[in-house]
């Protein structure tokens, strides 16, 4: 026996029969045998897919909340995504879940986010003339973008935990159900830190009900929300939180739409960041040999509205703006002597 077979052996002695096994998986878009040599099951082959991918990388230049802060504290997609892995895993481990899946999932539940957050989001939908939505991306990026164009060849439920963790579609998983709830408990209370770091919030500012029932710290609350979600899970049967912290958390989300989320300071440059990336998407629609090479392919078999706007998701907030004043901004002539 391999290694990798007595660790999914070792799944089915120690976990809880509702929990997806590496070795059931559904599989893969294309089927891949595992090596011998391979000591890791399927769901750990996948993490590894993703955090050594281009688009993971990408994260850490991504916006979360605040456009290009100043400062190296403020939290950007790649911090938010090892946040959400660290609360996912926590859940699954003390219900007995898989942690692998669970991992695997919330690494790549944000690799097709857009440059300047979801303001990148929007200026993609009206470019397009239909909705941008970035887990439907981050589903394409696995599947279509990466290697390539080869993708990463993740496993089924890896695949649609990543579709799952926000929108209609609920993860047929709970490992993936769990990675849907941590991104939540984590953006809301993150959020909270890096507003009151901007001067927006401050601590005393948030719903009395809040406080007193998911606490006044960061640390406070995710305790909280974590130890709820485990204890009444276990009991329920099913992934939820109870009814008075689940109302604390829906009021706490409410109240950082109003203060922060909406708040003219921290989203001042979204107008200006959403323009420069529809101005940018019109210029390579209508100049497609300024594409990147690899790119180009993809003209002829998705056409250029998809191709461009795939190119310009892609982008790292930075890489956004050098692009951006490469094209439009007149640089300065140089006197050669």
């Amino acid at each position: 026996m391999t290694v990798r077979e007595e660790l999914e052996a070792l799944e089915h002695t120690q976990l809880d029969r509702r929990a997806a096994f590496a070795n059931e998986t559904r599989g893969r878009l294309r089927p891949e045998e595992p090596k011998v040599t391979d000591v890791r099951t399927a769901y750990q082959r996948d993490t590894d897919k993703i955090v050594h991918c281009k688009a993971f990388r990408r994260l850490m230049h991504k916006t979360q909340v605040f456009l290009r802060p100043e400062g190296d504290h403020y939290r950007t997609r790649m911090t938010h995504t090892l946040e959400v892995a660290r609360i996912a895993r926590t859940i699954a481990k003390a219900l007995n879940l898989n942690e692998d899946l669970s991992e695997a999932i919330a690494m790549g539940h944000d690799l097709g986010h857009t440059p300047f957050g979801h303001a990148g989001e929007t200026a993609l939908s009206e470019a397009m003339g239909q909705p941008f939505c970035h887990n439907e991306q981050s589903l394409r990026v696995v599947d279509i973008l990466e290697n390539e164009g080869a993708g990463l060849n993740l496993t089924y439920e890896v695949r649609m935990g990543i579709l799952g963790h926000t929108g209609p579609r609920i993860p047929e998983t709970m490992e993936g159900q769990i990675v849907r709830w941590a991104d939540r408990i984590a953006y809301v209370n993150h959020d909270i830190d890096d507003a009151i770091r901007a001067g927006i919030l401050a601590r005393e500012d948030l719903p009395k009900v809040v406080q007193k029932t998911l606490g006044i710290t960061h640390s406070a609350r995710i305790n909280t929300l974590v130890c709820d979600m485990i204890v009444t899970s276990r009991e329920a049967g099913n992934i939820t939180l109870s009814e008075p912290v689940e109302k604390a958390l829906n009021t706490l989300r409410e109240f950082m739409f109003e203060r922060v989320y909406r708040n003219p300071v921290a989203k001042g440059e979204e107008a200006k960041a959403k323009d420069m990336l529809k101005r940018m998407y019109e210029y390579y629609y209508n100049h497609p040999e300024a594409l990147p090479e690899d790119f180009q392919p993809q003209m002829s078999l998705e056409g250029m509205g998809r191709t461009v706007c795939d190119y310009i998701a892609g982008m790292t907030d930075n890489y956004a703006v050098d692009k951006y004043t490469e094209l439009f901004i007149p640089m300065g002539w140089q006197v050669r002597g």
